[in-house]
């Protein structure tokens, strides 16, 4: 039995993958944040042309978020090109989830500068930015562990949560893609995201474990 989203979360540490130069750990869920047994919550980001955009905007449909920032040296490329490989295997299906990239670095990550990063990805993959205050609050809520590291030359990188979080078309979460999955994993549980209670060729699975649902058949 896949374990229950408040058992994760109340779980100590989960698999990481933490190296010199990686940009990204994941998350210690427990008290280093406000609210140890909710992830998500209201919030207010923009998009890049400065529209608002907050949680009741994701509503309706599933969400795959991703939190990261485009100096990131290898886990955010990685996981944005997984991401893409997925989304495009998917095809039109892909359209039924909003899936969201939102940069932990507003200082250095300009409209402008998400723009040109996000040409080397999937077309549906959108990007949000706040205020540095914006981005703390939101990185809280979703239990987004960042860290500021500094580098040479007042330079700095960002230590950071590197699983792919998802929600329903509520707002509630109900699982995760972690960085070490493989993009076989990923394709199976956004098709499950993308179709929620159906044995969708190539998807039911956990979307937590990745483990197969015995009441679908095999694609």
């Amino acid at each position: 039995m896949a374990p229950s989203p408040l058992a994760l979360l109340a779980s100590g540490l989960l698999l990481a993958l933490v190296g010199a130069g990686t940009g990204a750990i994941v998350i210690q869920q427990g008290s280093s944040f406000s609210h140890p047994r909710r992830v998500g919550g209201p919030f207010t980001l923009a998009d890049l042309d400065g529209k608002p955009v907050t949680q009741d905007d994701l509503k309706g449909k599933p969400t795959a978020l991703f939190f990261g920032f485009t100096r990131c040296p290898e886990v955010c490329p990685t996981t944005l090109s997984t991401l893409s490989g997925v989304l495009e295997k998917m095809g039109k299906d892909a359209d039924r989830l909003n899936v969201v990239f939102v940069t932990l670095d507003p200082a250095r990550d300009t409209p402008d500068a998400l723009r040109d990063y996000l040409t080397a990805f999937d077309p549906r993959i959108r990007a949000l930015r706040g205020t540095e205050a914006e981005t703390a609050r939101m990185a809280d809520l979703f239990h987004v562990h960042v860290k500021k590291v500094a580098g040479k030359d007042g330079d700095y990188s960002l230590d950071h949560t590197a699983a792919i979080e998802l929600f329903d078309r509520t707002g509630r979460v109900v699982g995760e893609i972690g960085y070490t999955e493989s993009e076989r994993t990923a394709l199976a549980k956004l098709i499950t995201l993308a179709f929620p209670g159906q044995c969708h060729p190539g998807g039911g699975v956990s979307l937590w474990d990745g483990a197969a649902d015995g009441t679908c058949k095999a694609s």
